[in-house]
């Protein structure tokens, strides 16, 4: 046997034992609040959107995803949000169900169309109360609020006047909605997220059509309008220099007397070579350069990955110098939404970039949950979620090499079981697949902390409850409580809701 195929073998056998041991550990091991360092946080997360519900109530503007969810054949299930959840209503009862289960922290999106329901001008004094009344009560029962200032709701009165983020001028109406909330809610919110999951928003309303507000030239049949090889960079170059002018103007203005923190969620998969060769080695790191690197490495770096100058070019739009010395640092924590690991290898053909010309086709790179028939993982009920519990740990270590260690907090984690209408609540609430996987996640996030020293110091899961999860609407199920559709929202525990109280009450939390 060559002495490279011999070396190929043995790092074959190695890879195999180290698998075989993380899932022995991933069996055996318990872990519990005190596992975790002094001070980490515990919450669930939401975002107005998939929760409130009442949007016609209390001056609410018009959002591109009422526009989107309202329009035939955009929602697998054909339904929208118009109620979702209803936690504008029973937000108090949410409250003590997070309290009941030991949850330190609630992260929580505002909706911009509540404070300006226009998107500029007037301030709607209702939709303040409504938050003031939101984080009082939160504050009230111990739990920590932390608040996303946009979760994809944009005020459609801003798509229809100027395209939303295909226009600059949608960064001096952000920041001053931005700005207000800091004003009217920063005595008491000490911790910010200025955009939730950017690459997903941006990719999948601009190019792929997929979400509101549905734009792409991939498929005219589907999209009216758009333009998927440069509308996405348009748009996340907007968002960037929004998220760096407010925080900035919060650095100035507010950071001395209101003690708080400002950072970005982002959307991060995991990926892996589908084989150790030079292309699939090359072809994984520039996937991570167009998901992740697209949006953190001008927030770290002041400028985009090479990979993405290089091939995107011209239609990649530039930072000016101030602008690059604007978004260099202006994040003091990264969020991370992760959820899965997928395989990534080179589009050595050029096929997938001939037919789509697209933002994802520029990466060269093709990611899939599959090598050849054998699936990365079991899956959950959604299409896209595979169940890959070392992904987050490889994440983190990615993330303390490459960013210089910063501090992370897991702002989304968390799966989901189908809504299967012929299911008893009974056997709805036996959720031993969630139990699972928040456990074997845990447990690699825990080894990314205390093995490898990655500075991680929250975890927030997705979701407290079954909600409208977008294009699915309400035919998936995240929550760690069962919502019942059919009769007037009442909240059941799944077995999930005791495994945490478990894990949180078993050894008293040190604050």
């Amino acid at each position: 046997m060559e002495p490279s195929r011999w070396a190929a073998v043995c790092l074959a056998v190695v890879v195999s034992v180290i698998q075989m041991v993380a899932c022995l550990a991933e069996e055996d091991t318990e872990i519990n609040r005190g596992s975790f360092p002094e001070g980490f946080v515990f919450g669930t997360a939401s975002s107005a959107f998939q929760f409130e519900g009442a949007v016609k109530e209390d001056g609410r503007g018009v959002t591109v995803w009422d526009t989107f969810s309202h329009t035939f054949g955009k929602i697998t299930d054909f339904s929208n949000a118009d109620v979702a959840v209803d936690q504008y209503h029973l937000f108090n009862d949410d409250i003590q169900l997070m309290k009941d289960i030991g949850m330190d922290a609630y992260r929580f999106s505002i909706a911009w169309s509540r404070i300006f329901p226009n998107g500029s001008g007037d301030i709607n004094q209702a939709g303040v109360d409504h938050y003031n009344k939101l984080i009082d009560a939160l504050l009230a029962q111990g739990i920590e609020p932390y608040v996303t200032l946009y979760h994809w709701d944009l005020p459609q009165a801003l798509e229809d006047q100027y395209m939303g983020w295909l226009s600059p001028q949608i960064i001096k109406d952000y920041v001053m909605y931005a700005e207000t909330c800091f004003q009217k809610f920063g005595d008491r919110v000490k911790h910010w997220i200025t955009f939730n999951e950017p690459h997903t928003f941006t990719v999948q309303g601009y190019d792929l059509g997929l979400q509101a507000p549905g734009r792409c030239s991939i498929v005219r049949l589907f999209c009216r309008a758009g333009n998927s090889a440069t509308e996405p960079y348009i748009v996340a170059h907007n968002v960037l220099l929004a998220h760096a002018t407010a925080v900035d103007i919060y650095r100035k203005k507010y950071r001395e007397t209101q003690h708080g923190s400002v950072g970005l969620a982002f959307d991060v998969t995991w990926f892996e070579p589908a084989s150790n060769s030079t292309e699939n080695i090359e072809a994984t790191q520039r996937a991570q350069d167009f998901q992740f690197g697209w949006f953190i490495d001008p927030l770290m770096f002041g400028d985009y990955p090479s990979s993405m100058k290089t091939r995107v070019g011209s239609r990649l739009p530039k930072f000016s110098q101030s602008e690059s010395f604007l978004l260099k640092g202006s994040l003091d924590f990264v969020g991370i939404n992760h959820y899965t690991t997928y395989y990534a290898k080179a589009n050595s053909t050029g096929i997938v970039g001939g037919l789509l010309n697209d933002s994802i086709a520029d990466s060269g790179a093709i990611t899939l949950p599959f090598k050849g028939l054998e699936a990365i993982g079991d899956r959950a009920n959604s299409i896209w979620l595979y169940i890959v519990p070392h992904g987050i740990k490889s994440l983190m270590d990615y993330i303390k090499t490459k960013y210089g260690n910063p501090l992370v907090i897991i702002t989304e984690n968390g799966m989901d079981d189908p809504n299967n209408p012929f299911t008893s609540i009974k056997d709805a609430v036996k959720d031993p697949k969630r139990i699972k996987y928040h456990n074997d996640y845990l447990i690699n996030l825990l080894a990314a902390i205390k093995e490898d020293g990655c500075n991680v110091k929250g975890y927030f899961v997705w979701s407290l409850l079954d909600n409208w999860e977008w294009t699915a609407g309400y035919s998936s199920r995240f929550g760690l409580y069962f919502v019942d559709y059919k009769d007037k929202l009442k909240r059941y525990p799944k077995d999930s809701v005791q495994w945490f109280k478990n894990f949180l009450t078993s050894i008293p939390s040190k604050k």
